[in-house]
């Protein structure tokens, strides 16, 4: 079974740049990857909330929210 991960970014340049390694370095035939660009898909900022998503970039494994880097708070996409 594959694993899920969502990655929720904001398309600054640090979110660009995590986005080219985290593609880069994952195995998709392992994990599920869903890269959502939370500056033209707002209406998914309440998910990334609940998933405890509070700066960009961010990847959520199996429910775990790890941040990476910081490119912009979530209130400011808002």
């Amino acid at each position: 079974m594959k694993t899920s991960a969502k990655f929720y970014h904001a398309g600054c340049p640090v979110c660009l740049a995590a986005e080219s390694t985290i593609t880069r370095f994952i195995d998709r035939a392992q994990v599920d990857l869903e890269v959502i660009h939370l500056g033209s898909a707002k209406d998914r900022l309440a998910e990334a909330e609940k998933a405890g998503v509070k700066s960009v970039p961010a990847l959520v494994i199996d429910g775990q929210t790890l941040h990476l880097n910081f490119g912009a708070d979530l209130a400011a996409l808002k």
